[in-house]
């Protein structure tokens, strides 16, 4: 069956607003609440697409306070700090650590505007010493209770919502999908709309089929996965 002209406006209503230059990377967080949060927050922003350094012997996990945004986010995923942190500045991303040290300024002076990316550590050790040494700038937000940090996936919210509070002031948020490229935005919305037959086109190694104005896919699939959407 295919998608309801009105789900389908819903979802291109959504990606319209998402950010391909606003990102995490977040290190080796493993409890599903802390990796849930995150993404949920991601989702609630705007964000386009996230990165975790995870062991691949594992799995992401999630539980219901991601509240099945893990659906609607990217997670490009790597075994590596120092491969996904390459990714990362080769698409030309700033990356600020949380880190408390001497070099580490008040995330409210920060110029978030640009293709930022925030690295986030594990829950009990923030991010590596690797992780460290290749940002390019350390960041903290200022404590001022007895703890001197904050859950990671709070840290992520404020950091995220921080970033969308400097882009609105500036009027730089996206609303009619200049957030992102025309073949990442064709590509995406059909993977929301129809992600088992966008599942099987990739397993078959082909392109996605077009989708009219309504959402409707213009081309004829096999009988079989049509019954699945």
């Amino acid at each position: 069956m295919p998608i309801l002209p009105r789900r389908f406006e819903r979802l291109k209503s959504v990606l319209n607003k998402r950010m391909s230059d606003l990102t995490v990377l977040i290190e080796n967080v493993e409890k599903p609440h802390n990796l849930s949060a995150i993404i949920r927050s991601c989702d609630a922003v705007g964000v386009l697409e996230a990165y975790a350094i995870f062991n691949k012997e594992k799995f992401l996990t999630f539980n219901s306070t991601a509240q099945g945004s893990q659906k609607w986010i990217k997670i490009n995923q790597f075994r590596e700090t120092k491969e996904a942190i390459k990714v990362l500045k080769e698409k030309g991303f700033k990356l600020y650590g949380t880190n408390l040290n001497p070099e580490s300024i008040d995330y409210k002076e920060c110029n978030f505007k640009g293709p930022t990316a925030f690295v986030l550590g594990a829950e009990k050790w923030g991010i590596s010493e690797e992780a460290s040494s290749l940002v390019d700038e350390y960041i903290h937000i200022p404590m001022r209770g007895m703890v001197e940090s904050l859950n990671v996936s709070v840290a992520a919210s404020t950091l995220l919502f921080e970033a969308v509070r400097q882009r609105q002031a500036a009027k730089i948020i996206p609303k009619e999908g200049e957030g992102i490229s025309k073949s990442i935005y064709k590509q995406r919305i059909f993977e929301w709309a129809y992600p088992e037959v966008a599942k099987w086109c990739n397993s078959e190694g082909r392109k996605y089929p077009e989708l009219n104005s309504k959402g409707e896919i213009t081309e004829e699939l096999p009988r079989t996965l049509k019954l699945k959407y």
